[in-house]
Formats: structure tokens, C-alpha cells, sequence
């Protein structure tokens, strides 16, 4: 099957096209694996929102929901075992693509968001879902919190691939950063033999509700119009640029001796919220070596459509600090918008993971 020019391009250009998304019905029907075969797709991302959708809005899992209702489990195994069933067969679908190319393949899996502020509650449930679901190529998503960030160390020094979500600043970018390279360093104090080329992770960096929230605060100082939309992809660009640093560092260098491979940067939140703006934005202006960009279907289709290249991220620096600083001159304050970013991020997933778990409460009830 041909591949769509624009996504392979993407492709070519070192980012590796995600779909953020999961549902049965996209694996069952051979959605997924088309856009696997046609359109360059080499991972999935989940969390509790696309599953409370993907739940509530098919009769996929009935059976399986009727199976569990009548062994009495619990609402919290139930969930469980419906979203590693998923994310398993996602797995599986996927293995092809892992085996050819190592650190993509992959599908996230989330921790349940209301123990983002429980380090070790936060680790032993990464350590359940990562036994639950038994695939090599799975990442585990875990919260870019201050609690989260030692969740982020015991796992990889388990030897768990991690995926780290809800990254707002540069400042926490560096310490997640900081969180994997312990990790590693821990498994090889641990295990000085230990193979640490099979184990991955990602940082995923969000985009899109960093222009929501600083475009809002610029209306309400009076700035120059002319910086909204401005400060997601420079943020983003200067965690690139913090990228570059920590993995070229001799720290880093001698982790890679060992056989580590690098945490690379995932953009996250790639849809547009702003209809002014291109809907191709947050995947043009990121396009840098290494990196993962995962997005919902229809911006792959607008990118799949009419996406072209922008700036290099490499070439975007200086611009790029420019923008925070004039945002900053105008009267935002950029680190209680990162603050409040992560606190309603959290409380997002909270409410999803609320309603799914009242959506299986619900189906557990009727099937029983």
C-alpha cells in the first residue's frame, strides 16, 4: 500500500507520526493497521479520555463486560482489564513495527491520574499494568508531577519503558530528563550487567494548551496581538534545545556506552484548538530529528491533506526565546501558567477517569 507522501515525508524529517487515539473498533476493523500500512503511523497514545470515548461509544465490549459482571469483579479490575485488553492486541498489531524500528511500536498505557501526586502508589501501579499487559513494546504513562518524578526513576531501574506525560515547562522538562537518566543509572548500580537497550521512554511535551492558556492571559494584559499563537511552539523549540544538551552531555555519553537509548521528545497536544490557526501548526513548526509528534486523527488528515515543512526546529532558537521573553514582558506570568497548566491537566484525566469508571459501573451493572 502507498504510504501518504506528506506523513512520510514527516517521516523522513526524523519524527515518528503517533496517532492519539484507541478504540476496539479501531483495532477490530483494520483502521489501525491502515493507518500503520498507509499513512506512517509507528505508535498509539491512550489516556482516560480517549477510553471513557471509546468505551461509551461502541458495543464492542459488551461481551467482555458481560463476562466480567458475572465473576462479581470489581469495578477498578474491570477497567483494568478492558483497557490492557485493548492496549495488548494494540501491542500485538503493532510488533512488527517495534521489531524494525526500536522505541516506536509502542502504546501508552496510563496510570490511574488520581495518584499523580503519590510517588509510590504511582510506581507500584506502573509495575501492575506493566505485568498486566506483558508486551515489550508498551510504554507506561506516567504524570509529569513533582511526585511523579520519582515514579518515573523506580520504573526504569525496574526495567519498565515509561512514557512521561503532562510536561508544561522547560524547568520540568529537565527534571523528568534528570528523572530518566537515574533511572538508568539505578538499574546499572542495581545490575551492573543489565541490557539497558530494551528499555525506552518518551517525554511528552504539550503544545496546544500552552497557546490556550497564554493567548487568553495576553487578551486580558492588552499585548500586541501579534504574539498569540506564538508561545506553545517556542516552548517547545527551547525544550528541543534542552534535548540536545542533556543528551549530548558526558552524563549522558556514558549511559549510552552502556547501550541506553535516548528519552526523545514527544509533542503532545497537537490539535488546534484556535480555528485562526493552521490546523497544521503543531505539526510543521516541530519537525526535528528524533522526535515524536502524536496527534488525533483529523490532524493527521489535515497534515496527510496540505501539511508542509516549517522553520527547523534547529534553526529556531534565538526566535524562539524571543517570543517567551516579549510573552513574559507583557505581563504573563509563565510560571503560574505552567502551574495551573499541569494542576487542570491532572484534573482532567481525574474527572475521564471518574467517568469511566462510572461508564463500566454502569455497563458491569446491566450485563450482570
Amino acid at each position: 500500500m502507498a504510504q501518504n507522501e506528506n506523513l512520510a515525508e514527516l517521516s523522513r524529517a526524523g519524527v515518528a507520526v503517533w496517532l492519539d487515539d484507541l478504540s476496539r473498533d479501531r483495532i477490530h476493523s483494520g483502521n489501525l493497521q491502515s493507518l500503520v500500512d498507509e499513512h506512517s503511523v509507528v505508535g498509539v497514545t491512550t489516556n482516560p479520555t480517549i477510553f471513557a470515548a471509546a468505551i461509551s461509544g461502541s458495543d464492542s465490549y459488551d461481551d467482555q463486560v458481560h463476562a466480567l459482571a458475572v465473576r462479581n469483579v470489581s469495578v477498578e479490575e474491570a477497567l483494568r482489564t478492558i483497557t490492557a485488553a485493548d492496549v495488548r492486541d494494540a501491542c500485538d498489531l503493532l510488533a512488527p513495527v517495534a521489531a524494525r524500528q526500536p522505541g516506536d511500536g509502542r502504546v501508552s498505557l496510563e496510570v490511574a491520574p488520581g495518584l499523580a501526586h503519590d510517588t509510590d502508589a504511582t510506581a507500584a501501579e506502573a509495575a501492575h499494568l506493566w505485568w498486566l499487559v506483558d508486551r515489550p513494546n508498551l510504554y507506561i504513562k506516567i504524570p509529569a508531577t513533582e511526585a511523579g518524578l520519582g515514579a518515573i526513576t523506580t520504573s526504569i531501574a525496574r526495567g519498565i519503558s515509561v512514557n512521561v506525560t503532562l510536561i508544561f515547562s522547560l524547568e520540568r522538562y529537565r527534571a523528568v530528563m534528570d528523572a530518566y537518566l537515574s533511572g538508568l543509572e539505578q538499574r546499572l548500580a542495581d545490575d551492573p550487567e543489565a541490557d539497558l537497550s530494551t528499555l525506552d521512554s518518551v517525554a511528552s511535551f504539550f503544545v496546544s494548551r500552552v497557546d490556550s492558556e497564554i493567548d487568553k492571559r495576553l487578551d486580558k494584559a492588552g499585548a500586541d496581538a501579534s504574539l498569540k499563537g506564538k508561545a506553545g511552539v517556542a516552548n517547545a523549540r527551547l525544550a528541543y534545545q534542552a534535548y540536545e544538551e542533556v543528551f549530548t552531555s558526558e552524563r549522558w555519553q556514558a549511559l549510552e556506552a552502556k547501550g541506553a537509548r535516548r528519552q526523545r521528545p514527544l509533542w503532545a497536544s497537537t490539535g488546534v484548538k484556535n480555528p485562526e490557526y493552521s490546523d497544521t501548526l503543531y505539526l510543521s513548526e516541530l519537525i526535528a530529528p528524533g522526535t515524536v509528534n502524536t496527534m488525533p486523527e483529523k490532524t493527521m488528515m489535515a497534515y496527510a491533506d496540505h501539511g508542509s515543512a516549517g522553520t527547523p526546529v534547529q534553526k529556531s532558537y534565538d526566535d524562539a526565546a524571543a517570543v517567551m521573553k516579549a510573552v513574559s514582558d507583557a505581563g504573563v506570568d509563565l510560571d503560574d501558567v505552567f502551574r495551573q497548566l499541569e494542576e487542570e491537566a491532572v484534573q482532567k484525566f481525574v474527572d475521564s477517569w471518574d467517568e469511566l469508571t462510572e461508564s463500566v459501573r454502569t455497563e458491569l451493572e446491566d450485563k450482570a
